[in-house]
């Protein structure tokens, strides 16, 4: 019994870095869930006239749904196989970081869109999933996309990870991949252009915060020396 304790409790202080995740997962969601239970009159439409161009296209449910098992795995992967925890910590620090200001801006803005079809041209099972999507997920907080920023948040942690970017299966397949979600959530009326660009912007944002400032810092400090 004594050699369980011991090893759960190593196991639990090996990887207490993960928490972090967690306990922020936690507060997340349940700001989320306020948000989708208190916005869903009153709210600013956000449109553009790209977004009239971009045809529905239920096949891109399939994309979409893959950003679950995506974000999940590349968090799996660096709480428990990638042995730098300052990778994690970048990774989190930038989900973290985008998340909340999607929150901020969720409630200062109450913000949605009205560019889901009223009806559906075929009937498949592609359909059948986005019709169970729209029913879980309303049209309203949607700026700037999450689905956006988290997605190019993993990449950036999985191209900037010396152990997974020298596997080219892992880098090109994971920037397909992200690829397709983006388009995923203009193509299934999920998202405006709008929150998709601000979205990407503010990977951006994380990218120069938390990737490419220390990157300068630590060469200006070696050649400093």
């Amino acid at each position: 019994m004594r050699f369980h304790k011991n090893k759960a409790r190593r196991w639990f202080s090996d990887y207490k870095h993960g928490w972090i995740i967690v306990v922020y997962g936690i507060f997340y969601m349940t700001a989320f869930c306020h948000l989708e239970d208190k916005i869903q009159h009153n709210f600013h439409i956000v449109h553009t006239i790209i977004d009239d161009y971009i045809p529905f296209c239920e096949y891109f449910i399939i994309p979409y749904l893959l950003w679950f098992p995506f974000l999940a795995a590349t968090l799996i992967y660096f709480i428990f196989f990638n042995k730098d925890k300052q990778e994690y910590y970048r990774y989190i620090k930038n989900l973290c970081m985008g998340m909340t200001i999607f929150l901020a801006v969720s409630y200062l803005y109450p913000n949605g869109h009205q560019l889901r079809p009223d009806f559906f041209a075929r009937d498949n099972l592609c359909v059948e999933l986005v019709k169970n999507l729209y029913l879980a997920d309303t049209a309203t907080n949607i700026l700037p996309s999450i689905h956006v920023f988290n997605s190019l948040a993993a990449y950036m942690a999985i191209s900037r990870c010396p152990a997974l970017c020298r596997r080219a299966w892992v880098k090109w397949g994971s920037l397909l991949l992200v690829g397709a979600i983006i388009l995923s959530t203009m193509f299934l009326k999920q998202h405006s252009v709008i929150d998709v660009i601000l979205g990407a912007a503010m990977a951006g944002i994380g990218y120069l915060l938390f990737y490419q400032y220390p990157a300068h810092q630590a060469s200006a400090r070696f050649s400093y020396k």
